[in-house]
């Protein structure tokens, strides 16, 4: 087998168990990593995007999606690598339940890296803007490019949305429910981020009303366990009055609305692939 000179790109969970796979077949890896730690996506950052919503090409992105409070959604025992297994710590850091707060995926991260010694090959603090081939190399160099995805925010199509004078911002930049407190928000959507998320602001805010396709009832439908939630239809129109209408007819009026409807690939340009 020959020996590549292989440039991996970024330092999350795939960049971390891909550097250590072409170690093991011989090859020299260098890893670039944008920010100052390995983790990728599970590094919690408090702050968002300058755009709530994700939509300002120009806007100061932060990579991560996590809010404060996230748990896997899957036990640990489903997310270690084959050879070094999610096993529970008992620490005073760490989380030993089956479904862990996302810190405990950050620290198992690290384990693996320092376990595998991938932190000397980590240039951390370099961001990738180009990646292409040099035609007079003899020896060309491989790149593996894991640097995530699912990184821009789908935004609901709203009839009338520019006029109505509330808040919006994607579940991206979704942190911690206290800036909710006393409103009427509006949760778009009915996966896991919205159920997370809605659970979460009702516990400070005025109402909560979920929108979602798979809610066809023709009136309002409280959610079970909870006195200010209700479900709703798909939004039909948002009038200049802060008032939401909802295909079946019924309104509200809302202060916020929370678009948590997933995102899609953005991935880099990368010249020469």
């Amino acid at each position: 087998m020959i020996s590549r000179k292989v440039a991996v790109i970024g330092a999350g969970a795939a960049g971390l168990v891909a550097s250590r796979e072409l170690l093991r077949e011989g090859h020299e890896v260098v890893v670039f990593e944008r920010s100052d730690r390995v983790g990728g996506t599970w590094v919690y950052n408090p702050n968002v995007d300058s755009d709530p919503l994700g939509l300002d090409p120009s806007r100061t992105i932060i990579h991560s999606s996590l809010y404060d409070s996230l748990r896997t959604n899957l036990p640990r025992e489903t997310m270690g690598f084959r050879d070094y297994p999610f096993v529970a710590q008992v620490n005073d850091d760490r989380d030993p339940r089956r479904f862990p707060h996302h810190s405990e995926v950050l620290h198992y991260l690290e384990d693996f890296a320092n376990h595998f010694e991938l932190i000397e090959l980590i240039r951390f603090e370099t961001e990738v803007i180009y990646a292409g081939l040099l035609e007079e190399e003899e020896e060309l160099k491989n790149s593996w490019v894991v640097n995530g995805h699912y990184t821009h925010p789908n935004i609901a199509e709203i009839p009338g949305i520019d006029a109505w004078p509330g808040k919006q911002l994607h579940s991206h930049n979704y942190r911690v429910p206290e800036p909710f407190s006393g409103q009427v928000v509006l949760i778009i959507g009915n996966s896991v981020s919205a159920e997370d998320i809605s659970k979460e602001i009702s516990t400070v805010a005025k109402e909560v009303h979920v929108a979602s396709r798979s809610t066809m009832d023709a009136l309002l439908t409280k959610r079970f366990g909870y006195d200010n939630m209700w479900l709703h239809s798909m939004v039909k129109s948002a009038h200049e009055d802060g008032t939401i209408v909802f295909s079946d007819g019924s309104l509200i009026p809302a202060d916020v609305i929370v678009h948590c409807t997933g995102t899609t690939v953005l991935a880099k340009n990368f010249s020469g692939y």
